[in-house]
């Protein structure tokens, strides 16, 4: 073969290996913003808590996996209706007795997982499964959680940190009772 045709050899292998790269980086940069549009803020943390980006995509796929795995099913109108009424009750008792009342939230919210088809036994996989459907909110479920249990350990804890957790206990329950309706006019508004 002519030295010419090792050239053109060679400079079709190099082309094919630079098409291949160029499109092995387009699909992680795709693979990054669906995931960054997916869990929004929690994208940010995952990152943060895994410290490189490939871990953190890594880590929030495999929530997306084991979500996917899990039945979760919306409430029937009576359980809505139940759960509402039970928030109207645990929202009036927050006037007259907010340690109490930041409590009975937690388990409300907790009551409406269970129901809906969430594994309820660890608070840190409950936070994670959540982050997949509702990933605007779980951070603030995580920092009422928080604030819920550093209370029922016997720490401090002042009205206005209680009014916070309970507006963000409120703010995952509201999402947990959404209906489909619901979220496609949310989606259109």
């Amino acid at each position: 073969m002519p030295v010419w045709g090792w050239f053109l050899a060679a400079a079709i292998v190099v082309l094919a290996v630079t098409a291949i790269v160029v499109g092995l980086a387009a699909n992680r940069r795709k693979r990054t913003e669906r995931l960054k549009e997916r869990f929004g803020p929690e994208y940010d943390r995952a990152l943060d808590e895994a410290g490189e980006q490939s871990a953190a995509e890594k880590e929030l796929a495999a929530r997306k996996r084991k979500r996917d795995k899990l039945d979760i099913v919306p409430l029937s109108p009576q359980a809505r209706g139940r759960y509402a009424e039970g928030w109207g009750e645990v929202q009036t008792a927050f006037v007259d007795n907010p340690s109490s009342a930041l409590g009975d939230a937690d388990r409300l919210v907790t009551e409406v997982m269970r129901e809906r088809g969430y594994p309820i036994d660890d608070f840190d996989q409950r936070a994670a499964d959540i982050s997949v459907d509702h990933p605007t909110v779980v951070e603030n479920y995580r920092a009422a959680h928080s604030i819920s249990h550093a209370q029922q350990q016997g720490s401090d804890v002042g009205t206005e940190e209680q009014r916070q957790a309970f507006v963000h206990y409120r703010a995952l329950f509201e999402k947990l009772l959404e209906t489909d309706k619901d979220k496609s006019q949310e989606a259109r508004a």
